[in-house]
Order: structure tokens, then C-alpha cells, then sequence
């Protein structure tokens, strides 16, 4: 006759969402986590070509505000005084080790989770930061660092709903059901607005003035 610790253990998986339990979790961040990995890694080297060449064109380079190389050359491209990306490619492969561990079927203590929320978080202010930076202050997108962005805002999400139904956030019952519930609309209005922003401070340029 299985354990009332079983049967409550049971209960609690069946009501967390899917993609927040152990094996789907940990294929979503594999996932996500290559993504913005290979993003990362390719502005690595794209930027040590800036160093070997200062008039190299990227792969990204498309335009006057759709450029890897202009956003690589501003001080910002370097907050931590090193290229920005160096710290994706650590983080993002930090995020991929945790994803392929949860698949092997390892249970991750308390600890560790509470450090990837912290991780998750400041990787997610950071993103918004950068997005600001590029949208508002520089003018200019890079298409590498949006598919960063791309994959950050699902993992902060995600992340964030994982740890909350395992009891490491505290949040009243109702709030836990609303967030997954509406997890994935959470992400898309997040998509949304990056999207809306970028569309409004671009659009004379995607909608061409005829006047």
C-alpha cells in the first residue's frame, strides 16, 4: 500500500504543469539552452573576428539598425569589461548541464535551484537591459542577442513556475494556479511587447513615409 508521502508526492506532480515536471523540464532547458548557446557562441567568434579585422562584416549585418558588428563595437557590447557574450556561453551551458542531469533522473537539492533562480533572474534583468540598450539607446538590433532573448523570457518563466510549485518560491495557492494556467500566454505577452517596442521605434523604417 503506497506511503501518504507517496500519494501527496503523486497529487503534487499532477497538478504541477507538464513542462514543469522533472524529464519535460529538463528537455526544455537542453532546448532552450542549446539555442541561446550556439547564439552566444557564434557572437563569440564573430566578435573575435572584430578584434583580428575592425571592418569585418558579421553574419548579422544587414542594415543600418539590424547590425551584430555596430552593437558589438559600443561599450555596452562589454558591461562586465569583456564581451557580453562569454557570459551567455558559460550561463547557457550551466542551463544545458542542469537539463541533461534532470533527464538522467537526478534529484537536485534545494540549494542548487535556489542558485539557478538567482542565476535565471539576473540573467533575465540582464537580458532586459540589453534589449532597452539596443532598442532605445542604440537604435540598433542584433539578431543573435534576440534569439538570446528569445529563449531567455520562456526559461525566466518557466524557471520561475518550476520552482514555485516546488515550494522553494513562496506564493499563495491561487497565484500558482493562475501562473500555470497562463504560463505560456505569460511568455507570449512578454514576445508581445519586445516585439510592439521594437515595431513602434523602427517603424519609420519598416513602414517606409511616402511623403
Amino acid at each position: 500500500m503506497p506511503s501518504t508521502k507517496a500519494s501527496a508526492s503523486d497529487s503534487t506532480e499532477l497538478a504541477t504543469p507538464v513542462l514543469a515536471r522533472a524529464k519535460p523540464f529538463g528537455w526544455f532547458l537542453v532546448i532552450a539552452g542549446a539555442v541561446a548557446w550556439i547564439a552566444s557562441f557564434t557572437l563569440v567568434l564573430e566578435r573575435l573576428e572584430l578584434y583580428k579585422d575592425p571592418n569585418a562584416t558579421a553574419s548579422c549585418d544587414f542594415n543600418s539598425w539590424i547590425s551584430c558588428s555596430d552593437v558589438m563595437k559600443t561599450p555596452e557590447a562589454a558591461l562586465l569589461g569583456f564581451p557580453n557574450p562569454f557570459i551567455g556561453v558559460v550561463a547557457f551551458a550551466v542551463v544545458i548541464t542542469t537539463g541533461v542531469v534532470l533527464l538522467a533522473g537526478a534529484r537536485l537539492a534545494r540549494w542548487y535551484w535556489i542558485g539557478m533562480q538567482v542565476g535565471i533572474t539576473a540573467g533575465m534583468a540582464l537580458v532586459g537591459w540589453f534589449w532597452f540598450t539596443a532598442v532605445y539607446t542604440l537604435a540598433v538590433l542584433c539578431p543573435y542577442c534576440m534569439v538570446v532573448w528569445a529563449m531567455m523570457i520562456p526559461l525566466f518563466v518557466w524557471t520561475t513556475i518550476r520552482n514555485i510549485n516546488a515550494g522553494l518560491i513562496p506564493a499563495p495557492p491561487a497565484l500558482t494556479k493562475f501562473l500555470n494556467d497562463w504560463a505560456w500566454v505569460i511568455v507570449g505577452l512578454f514576445y508581445l511587447a519586445a516585439l510592439a517596442s521594437i515595431f513602434f521605434k523602427f517603424m519609420y523604417l519598416i513602414i517606409p513615409s511616402n511623403a
